[in-house]
């Protein structure tokens, strides 16, 4: 009998200490950071690489862009677009210059390449080209290699945060 006393007082002791001291609560600010998604437009130069389609992996192209910066101005950019066996190609959607693309893409410095490197795989290149072998896109400009020695930034983005092309509209002068 004085042990169930013992233990109903102990029970009760131990009740009123949780409901008076409270629970504890972490002081860290421990938040994690998810890479933060630009919109960008942008303008398909050349696929510059792609595997072959993959059934059960997710899968990848990779283009050389043109990133708009205001309407009149543009910068040339590495694109990575990831996307899912059921998902459709970047591709797909057709290698059109005069086509404007809308999406979501997170800047990528650690896969930064110069315009050389993309056109002309190096040894250890994950792509083992010897030679360039860009396809462009329909009226795009020639890309020059000489133009510049710095790499590319590279955005990357997967088939979800694909919007949409936008054709250019070709204004008619007026009569």
């Amino acid at each position: 009998m004085r042990f169930a006393r013992r233990a109903f007082f102990g029970m009760v002791w131990l009740g009123a200490m949780c409901v008076l001291c409270g629970p504890e609560k972490a002081h860290g600010d421990l938040h994690w950071q998810w890479p933060k998604k630009e919109p960008i437009k942008l303008r398909l130069v050349a696929l510059a690489w792609n595997h072959p389609r993959s059934s059960y992996f997710s899968n990848e192209e990779t283009f050389i862009a043109e990133k708009q910066l205001t309407k009149d101005e543009s910068r040339l950019v590495k694109l990575v677009y990831n996307f899912l066996p059921y998902q459709p190609r970047l591709s797909d959607y057709g290698l059109d210059y005069s086509t404007v693309h809308e999406l979501r893409a997170v800047r990528d410095p650690q896969c930064d390449e110069r315009l050389a490197q993309i056109m002309a795989g190096e040894v250890g290149d994950w792509r083992q080209e010897e030679q360039s072998h860009l396809k462009y896109a329909s009226e795009a400009p020639v890309l020059n290699t000489a133009r510049s020695s710095r790499p590319l930034p590279c955005y990357v983005t997967n088939a979800e945060d694909y919007d949409h092309p936008v054709p250019e509209v070709i204004e008619e002068p007026a009569r």
